[in-house]
């Protein structure tokens, strides 16, 4: 039979020496050629899924602030400060849970397992939170945090498996673009998923004759569970990536010689993801807020309107990244976007007044604020915190940077009401709080360019072989890999018999 019955025999550092050592991969059962299609259908499959789930967790993360208004409208007196930022922040403080448990889960139990129970909670959060009911309408809304802190459990999961999911199935089709590929999967998906939900939110809105209603926010938030729902079939085909069957440490993870090799670039990529989000997060759901002070008609759909219209500058600005960081360089990027998200937030703080006067002049120049800024950190943080890890500890240290940033991301929500609030001006407000974001931006770029690696044009096998390398010489001697033979036979790929013969 020739090629047709050699087995996948993954190459590490214990075949550097040539010897056969217990760290080494056991052959595959499967033939190579088999091995190899399923391998590259899935991590199609996997960048195409990633998307698409991290489109839906966009929508589900953006509807609740095109939702406050309707929600202020239907209950004014429960629908408080306090009660608006909890809402806000159920989301990131399930994420923050949901980012650090699949970051581990991921690299202890599989990627495939990670991506089943990340859609399951983000569904079943967004049910709870459709059908919040209470004896009091501040029961209501308990009920709706609650929902809300399932779901952002559920999609800091889709998170963590999408980033690292992406990021390895790049380097099996096209390592060149990986950047590209990642951002696009990732950061662009996302923000698409703004836009949709602007889109649909207006829409609902239209057909209730932009009346306060129930149904608007039921039907806008129940919208957020079809998708992921509908994907989980397509999910369920997926097989772990090559990376980590070659790579994956079957036995006990040496947290403290991690560390000791890798605390420059997890103080780098928790920073950058901390002072990101800590900008971005508040002025992405409080957009609707922010242009409706300003705005001088103040109608709810044209405030979502122009909400979505913002959000649709975040597309060019994660598409851009990507593809400066296989250009100029992962830590390039990052630097000159929060150079220019500085720059332009210091613009908007300082001249907001004679900006304001031309609300679409406004509104365009706050959108290529948004827009810089995923240029640089948003897309870096999925990129540069996958990359900079090797695969048995890709999802943990890029777990603990997203929870770094959701940290950040509600930190920044918890005061940005509140400094709004503290002026009598509602303009000296919002212009107070473009001042402090861009001088975060500027501490965040700092952070980038001292302490971030860059990755470009390395691929992932070089950081694993040099890993594995360095645990062998400081005396651990650890199990790796796993084979796709049992894993097959869980998906949807079919192996006829005379393809898993020896």
């Amino acid at each position: 039979m020739g090629s047709q019955e050699e087995s996948e025999t993954v190459v590490g550092a214990a075949a550097l020496s040539g010897d056969k050592t217990p760290s080494q991969v056991e052959t595959d059962e499967l033939p190579s050629p088999v091995v190899t299609a399923i391998s590259r259908k899935s991590s199609v499959l996997m960048v195409v899924v990633s998307g698409l789930a991290l489109l839906s967790d966009g929508y589900n993360i953006q509807v609740v602030g095109y939702m406050y208004p309707i929600l202020s409208q239907l209950y004014p007196e429960a629908f408080t400060s306090d009660i608006k930022t909890r809402l806000s922040n159920a989301l990131l403080v399930g994420g923050i849970v949901g980012i650090l448990f699949f970051g581990w889960a991921i690299d202890r139990l599989g990627r495939r397992t990670g991506i089943f129970w990340s859609t399951f909670f983000l569904v079943l959060g967004v049910v709870l939170t459709t059908a919040a009911h209470g004896t009091t309408p501040r029961g209501l809304f308990w009920m709706m945090v609650v929902g809300r802190g399932v779901s952002g459990f559920g999609f800091g999961g889709e998170f963590a498996v999408a980033a690292v999911g992406s990021t390895e199935a790049a380097e099996e089709t096209r390592p060149r673009l990986r950047a590209l590929i990642v951002g696009v999967a990732t950061t662009f998906a996302v923000d698409l998923g703004f836009v949709v939900g602007g889109i649909v939110s207006i829409v609902v809105v239209e057909a209730y004759g932009r009346g306060a209603s129930d149904g608007v926010w039921r039907v806008t938030f129940g919208i957020g569970f079809v998708l992921p729902l509908a994907l989980l079939f397509f999910r369920l085909r997926l097989v772990n990536s090559t990376q980590y069957r070659r790579h994956v440490l079957k036995s006990r993870i040496p947290y403290r010689l991690c560390v000791r090799r890798y605390w420059k670039p997890m103080l780098g990529t928790i920073g950058v993801w901390f002072f990101y989000d800590f900008v971005v997060y508040p002025f992405g759901v409080f957009a609707t807020t922010i242009i409706g002070t300003l705005n001088p008609q103040n109608t709810l759909v044209q405030n979502i309107g122009f909400g979505t219209v913002v959000n649709c500058f975040y597309l060019p600005g994660a598409f851009l990244g990507g593809f400066l960081m296989d250009r100029i360089g992962r830590k390039n990027t990052v630097t000159l976007g929060f150079a220019l998200w500085a720059v332009m937030g210091f613009i908007l703080g300082g001249a907001l007044g004679p900006i304001q006067s031309v609300f679409p002049l406004f509104v365009v120049l706050y959108g290529i604020f948004l827009s810089v800024g995923e240029m640089g950190p948003g897309v870096g943080n999925f990129v540069c915190s996958s990359e900079s890890f090797p695969t048995p500890i890709r999802g943990h240290f890029l777990g603990l940077a997203g929870a770094f940033g959701k940290a950040g991301a509600t930190i920044g929500s918890e005061v940005f009401a509140p400094i709004q609030n503290r002026f009598a001006d509602p303009q000296k407000g919002v212009q107070a709080v473009f001042l402090i974001g861009a001088a975060f931006a500027a501490v965040g770029g700092l952070i980038a360019w001292f302490l971030l690696p860059d990755m470009t044009g390395r691929d992932l096998e070089e950081e694993d072989v040099r890993f594995r390398r360095y645990l062998e010489e400081n005396g651990y001697e650890g199990v790796y890999g796993e084979s796709m033979a049992a894993e097959i036979r869980s998906t949807a790929f079919k192996v006829g018999r005379e393809s898993t013969k020896r």
